[in-house]
């Protein structure tokens, strides 16, 4: 199953948008995240995973290819663990698949609660100018 949703990240005092894509496939149990992660990004792994788990869902115990896209840009902080968490969510059938309209930015406890993250302004302001997005 893939799935997409889109995020940003910041250059500067500026924001691009990402898509973050995941693919849950048969095969051993893996979790990877690609796209040219830092090591905070690749931290979230765990936070999401935990997340998941303690908000009471099933992890899936497949392979998991989450990418970020662009790839040669790199994706700082720990405000990719919403849309990861949504994307795989999305891809196990547990929220909608159409999510195209909303652009997901945030830090997840180990509990599942949403964290706030610096730089909203400029995501808002991007997600404002995204004719995918509805922003009011």
């Amino acid at each position: 199953m893939l799935t997409k949703v889109l995020s940003a990240a910041l250059y500067g005092v500026d924001a691009y948008a990402v898509e973050v894509e995941t693919y849950i496939s048969n095969g051993l149990p893996l979790f990877e995240i690609v796209g040219l992660p830092d090591a905070s990004v690749r931290e979230s792994r765990e936070r999401v995973k935990a997340a998941i788990k303690n908000i009471g869902l099933e992890f899936p115990v497949k392979k998991i290819t989450v990418n970020m896209a662009p790839a040669d840009r790199k994706k700082e902080g720990p405000s990719f663990d919403l849309p990861v968490a949504i994307s795989i969510l999305s891809a196990c059938g547990y929220v909608p698949q159409d999510l195209n309209q909303f652009m997901f930015l945030g830090e997840l406890s180990l509990s599942g609660e949403i964290k706030s993250v610096s730089g909203v302004l400029p995501v808002a302001m991007l997600a404002a100018k995204d004719k995918r997005c509805n922003v009011k």
